[in-house]
């Protein structure tokens, strides 16, 4: 954040079952994440928003502009896909946190989401505890909502103005993959930040910044 723009509006919130949201009992569906989204953004009188997904947000980005374009005027698809793994490894992974908890998961998961260096850095400790602190119910109902995802076929027919990010080291949504969802979208661009892994806006936040501003800058929104 202290490195965007000064003036932009930001608007950051915890998707449900996640942070200070609430937890309601799931499983539950993307389109209940998109509509979360949706109604959000109504609450908050906001229109013709770039909204900025990274992983699982980006597959809310890719619901919501399809269902809402008066809402969102450009996207950003950062590590993120129409489709990530496959339904049996999201829900292999829901049933591991419901029986075994998320600490059960966290080794394999920070070695997907970061690379090397920054795992060793004292950071990762933080990043670590934000994952296993976090509401199993919020865990795992999630994760039913990306096993039950394939937007391939919508995505394929936007056109809004659309970038793009990956990390060259990120282990859950690798660039080849992310190059191919942002690939559907008319008019796209795509950025590959290199070192950086499945949130680069944590272990690459300047190279991030860069690439947002240049693309808000691009398609005139600042």
């Amino acid at each position: 954040m202290p490195l965007l723009p000064v003036g932009l509006r930001v608007v950051r919130y915890d998707a449900r079952g996640h942070g200070q949201s609430s937890c309601p009992d799931g499983p539950y569906s993307m389109g209940a994440l998109v509509r979360d989204a949706e109604q959000l953004l109504d609450h908050l009188g906001l229109r013709d928003c770039v909204f900025v997904g990274l992983s699982m947000g980006g597959m809310v980005a890719q619901g919501l502009a399809v269902k809402r374009l008066d809402q969102v005027r450009a996207m950003v698809l950062s590590n993120t896909a129409a489709k990530i793994g496959t339904a049996a490894m999201w829900h292999d992974r829901a049933r591991v946190a419901r029986e075994q908890g998320i600490e059960a998961l966290a080794d394999a998961t920070l070695a997907r989401w970061f690379p090397r260096p920054f795992r060793d850095s004292p950071q990762a400790a933080h990043w670590r505890a934000v994952m296993t602190g976090q509401l199993v119910e919020g865990y795992a109902s999630c994760c039913a909502a990306i096993a039950g995802t394939d937007f391939y076929t919508p995505t394929s027919g936007l056109g809004l103005p659309t970038l793009g990010i990956a990390g060259s080291h990120d282990g859950t949504t690798p660039p080849d993959l992310v190059r191919e969802t942002v690939d559907l979208v008319r008019g796209s661009k795509f950025h590959l930040i290199r070192g950086a892994g499945h949130l680069p806006c944590v272990d690459k936040p300047g190279d991030y910044a860069e690439a947002l501003t240049g693309f808000l800058r691009d398609i005139g929104h600042i």
